[in-house]
């Protein structure tokens, strides 16, 4: 028989290069932040509000969009989403005032949503249960990698565009990968001429079989009933709200809090995503590991458990730091702890999702978006009213420990959904 093909890593390529994307357009507009709001006259709340509005939009929209996905495939519905939100954020470029700012933001959410469950539910159709974890965190690497150095390179844009040219630019790269993916991707590997029947058998080895997607009241009773489902969404709140603080509200807690000049800002609002990628990387081959020899329990949720105390002791730390550079290191610490979990968070997402993966991953993500979403406010209401930065470190060590708790109560092996019965209710 001949050798499998690998037509399964050009997948995860694509995808790959749909994370940079993303967090290039989505992360940029920390860094372009003040400009912006000298610009339009906007105060710190208002910037708050123009964070916030695309995180409530990117919330809700999620679970439809992945629903969509779950029952007609992620080949036309990923174009879809990069194709709006390519114009939004062109569009971002254009804003002249609070009003249209803030709509336009609102609008780059709904296009973005679902992106993060389409990719899930792709892999879960493309790529072995063994080989998840590794792909998962190479696919995270990816887009922190690109956040990590997304305010370097605005910073350097800054010199010669101006930042509305920037958001025109960073816009137009989603074009192009949605060309190659429309010509190239398929929904199932059966239907992809370059994948042969060596390959196709390593990955449907351990595949749920397609079945039905079921509606209607008991569905939706069943997933917001599950224990895996609610342990899930509680866990990826923190992981969310220190994400958006990173892209978001860093940059300028370093330069207020910190008096971080221009020539170490970059560097250091960076910081937490560049490291993050290493941490990808390293939690999605460990988890995979962990679980092949331990089980998925251990594999999983022991590694997210012990990995978010380690994230929630590094920001109190942060918090009651006086150093500037030991504070933003122990932020960076906190991040790619956090981001040591994704593999782990998205493969149980896989395994416990099974055909109706694309609504679990939008489920969790969505929930930890609309909770994250409060985060810009927090530091703004924080900044305005108390002059203190430090109430949502705190407020993130916190929740990790919650977290925490909430890996201890998953069960990698337990199906969010009995889909036998969904099908033939009783």
């Amino acid at each position: 028989m001949p050798a499998p093909t690998r037509v399964r890593y050009k997948v995860v390529a694509l995808a790959t290069c749909l994370a940079v994307i993303t967090h290039l357009d989505r992360a940029c507009i920390a860094t372009l932040a003040p400009g912006i709001m000298r610009d339009l006259g906007l105060t710190t709340v208002q910037m708050g509000y123009v964070f916030t509005s695309f995180q409530l939009a990117y919330a809700l929209f999620e679970i439809p969009t992945a629903r969509w996905a779950d029952r007609k495939g992620t080949r036309l519905v990923l174009a879809r989403i990069v194709v709006w939100w390519s114009l939004l954020t062109a569009a971002t470029g254009a804003a002249t005032s609070y009003v249209g700012l803030l709509t336009t933001r609102f609008f780059f959410g709904v296009g973005e949503a679902g992106a993060w469950g389409c990719v899930a539910r792709t892999f879960s159709r493309w790529i072995p249960r063994r080989e998840r974890g590794t792909v998962q965190g190479i696919f995270f690497a990816g887009a922190h990698m690109v956040g990590g150095l997304t305010p370097a390179l605005v910073l350097w844009l800054l010199q010669f565009l101006s930042w509305r040219q920037i958001f025109v630019a960073f816009g137009m790269l989603g074009f192009v990968w949605t060309a190659v993916w429309l010509a190239w991707f398929r929904n199932d590997p059966a239907e992809h001429p370059g994948v042969n029947a060596a390959e196709l058998q390593a990955i449907v080895a351990d595949r749920s079989a397609e079945a039905d997607h079921p509606s209607g009241l008991k569905y939706w009773r069943a997933l917001a009933r599950s224990r895996n489902m609610i342990a899930l969404s509680i866990m990826y709140i923190p992981n969310c709200m220190i994400f958006y603080f990173c892209i978001t509200w860093l940059p300028t807690y370093l330069r207020q809090r910190h008096g971080f000049e221009a020539a170490s800002l970059g560097l250091f609002a960076g910081l937490p995503l560049i490291v993050s990628m290493p941490g990808d990387l390293l939690g999605g081959v460990v988890t995979d590991r962990l679980a092949s020899r331990f089980g998925l329990r251990a594999g999983r949720c022991g590694l997210g458990a012990v990995s978010y105390l380690v994230a929630g002791a590094a920001l109190v730390l942060a918090a009651r730091s006086s150093s500037p550079v030991a504070a933003a290191v122990l932020i960076a610490v906190a991040t790619g702890m956090t981001m040591f979990t994704l593999g782990a968070a998205w493969a149980t997402v896989i395994e416990v999702g099974r055909n109706q993966v694309g609504v679990v991953g939008a489920t969790m993500n969505s929930v930890g978006n609309l909770a994250a979403m409060l985060n810009p406010l927090i530091v703004a209401y924080s900044v305005q009213w108390f002059g203190n930065w430090n109430v949502p470190l705190y407020l993130m060590g916190l929740l990790f420990l919650l977290g925490a708790a909430c890996w201890l109560v998953v069960d990698p092996e337990r199906a969010v959904f009995d889909e036998t019965a969904l099908a033939h209710p009783s």
